[in-house]
């Protein structure tokens, strides 16, 4: 390419402005990521129903997940290229076009085989949504207001987690599973037609044409095969008992050589798939790595908490997601604050690492509250305490992230980013669930010793029980021989809820651990534009 022709790229890359309104180009963009993300949790707590419907077992309906979860985050990785090859714009409407078109079919599935593989399909739509907003959000704002663009994008992001329990079970239980996914179809069909009105491609991202006869089969490969695998293996793992697995044995191995692979293809080849070069940015580095732990924290407390008031205190599905809602509202509140007020005047880093002792404080806390006679407002205030860091975190990482990063390069780190908060998010999620079984099975082998006579507290239970289930017309005999089940079911339940006060101080320690990461950061505030990073 001549000077000239250089020079006049360089000056209309300069000059360019989106023709509408950035705002509302966030907030359009940000439906459509929205719609997908809400989805990702909306199905959990139709999955009984849905099984009922296809005359399937629980865990085969669970298959329903897990195969959206492989296509999003297979695509994940690979939608900057997708997205040179055809245009961004084209692929995000696309992604939007086809994510309503298999959330039509989803709901009109009669087989289990129907809706894994609509699934399936639904998850290689979706997986374009969020990386294409954010990269639209980083290339329609100046490097001064990303900040508050992001704001939009984390009240998307945190938001659908919280409400999309509640929002599944209103759904399931006044009118059918099938509902979860033609929900999607309205606020498809308007995000679509408003994104066609109002985004644009700037000039930089024109110009990043690649052709699909180019494409770096072997890295899409590696990909697919390395993150394929590893969400069929944090997806299963706990159900099919880990490594006790030849499966998910296969599926770990799999994984490993996968992503081993591809990172070292991706950075040997001249034309990768995905520019894993993006790391060399150290504030993109240790955003990416922020980013997970925030993802990770987000995901596993919204497992959490629900399955603690589901499993052990004995709440419905609705009125456990109702637990989550508040603190989504809490953070609805605080994210503007944060943005406006303290983006622009404090270090960002330092604003980080509040968020980050904030949540260590409240999973400390949390875990002090965990008891039998817990109440649902007191519940609904430690959500709310959980979640309250997390205003703190996710515009500010997401800001200083891209703040030294080259603009031609945000539609890889766009990718990445979301990919790793999504990746870590999931194996949050496993290793949340996989830590209460395994905590719940220590804690009661340390009880079972006390569940003897010769234990007078024992003794005392043993007594207050007998009495209890004389008073209800048992028999002696009847009492003799249930007494020992109701005992060890009181007994499993207390293991349970020391469980759960051990992953909450986990959470908490791991957290307090990412602090001292967080001043590695560059010491700037919001507004701080990095090498290309404005227009």
């Amino acid at each position: 390419m001549s000077a000239s022709a250089t020079a006049a790229d360089t000056r209309a890359d300069a000059d360019w402005r989106p023709k509408t309104n950035p705002w509302l180009v966030a907030i359009v963009v940000t439906i459509a990521a929205f719609m997908e993300i809400l989805d990702t949790t909306i199905v959990n707590v139709a999955l009984p129903h849905i099984a009922g419907s296809v005359s399937a077992s629980y865990d085969d309906a669970t298959w329903t997940l897990t195969s959206y979860l492989v296509a999003n985050g297979i695509v994940l990785p690979i939608s900057g290229f997708i997205g040179r090859v055809i245009g961004r714009k084209r692929y995000f409407m696309l992604c939007i076009a086809g994510f309503v078109v298999f959330s039509f079919l989803c709901g009109t599935a009669t087989s289990l085989g129907q809706i894994v593989i609509y699934r399936l399909f639904q998850g290689f739509c979706g997986g374009g949504l969020q990386p294409n907003q954010q990269a639209i959000i980083l290339d329609t704002f100046e490097p001064k207001k990303r900040g508050s663009a992001f704001a939009v994008v984390a009240i998307a992001v945190i938001f659908a987690p919280a409400i999309g329990p509640t929002v599944g079970g209103i759904l399931t239980d006044s009118y059918s599973w099938r509902w979860i996914f033609w929900i999607n179809i309205p606020i498809g069909i308007l995000a679509l037609f408003a994104v066609a009105a109002l985004v644009e491609d700037p000039p930089w991202v024109k110009r990043q044409k690649a052709r699909m006869i180019d494409a770096d089969w072997i890295g899409i490969g590696l990909i697919a095969i390395g993150i394929g695998c590893l969400q069929i293996f944090m997806d299963r793992g706990e159900d099919e008992d880990w490594f006790g697995s030849g499966f998910i044995t296969m599926m770990f191995a799999f994984a490993m050589v996968g992503i081993s692979g591809a990172v070292v293809w991706l950075t040997t080849v001249d034309k990768p798939v995905v520019n894993l070069k993006v790391f060399l940015d150290r504030n993109f580095a240790l955003g990416s790595l922020m980013i997970g732990g925030v993802g990770a924290v987000l995901y596993s407390g919204a497992v959490l908490v629900p399955q603690l008031a589901q499993s052990e205190l004995g709440y419905t599905a609705t009125w456990a997601g109702l637990v989550l809602s508040p603190g989504a509202l809490a953070i609805v509140v605080l994210i503007p604050f944060v943005t406006k007020v303290l983006m622009p005047n404090v270090q960002t880093r330092f604003i980080i690492a509040f968020g980050f002792i904030l949540i260590g404080c409240s999973y400390f806390y949390s875990s002090l509250i965990v008891v039998p006679t817990v109440s649902f407002s007191t519940l609904v205030y430690t959500r709310i305490f959980q979640v309250l860091g997390l205003a703190f975190l996710f515009a500010p990482v997401s800001t200083i992230a891209y703040t030294t990063l080259p603009r031609a390069l945000n539609n890889d780190a766009s990718s990445l980013f979301v990919m790793l908060r999504n990746v870590m998010g999931s194996i949050g999620i496993s290793l949340a669930t996989a830590g209460v079984t395994q905590r719940s099975q220590t804690h009661l082998s340390y009880l079972q010793p006390f569940m003897t006579p010769l234990y007078e507290p024992y003794v005392q239970l043993e007594q207050r029980i007998r009495g209890t289930m004389t008073s209800l017309g048992y028999s002696a005999a009847q009492i003799s021989r249930m007494l020992p089940g109701e005992i060890y079911q009181m007994f499993q339940g207390q293991a349970a809820l020391l469980a759960y006060r051990d992953l909450f101080v986990y959470c908490g320690i791991a957290a307090f651990a990412v602090i001292p990461l967080t001043f590695l950061f560059s010491p700037s505030k919001a507004g701080g534009g990095g090498k290309g990073g404005g227009h």
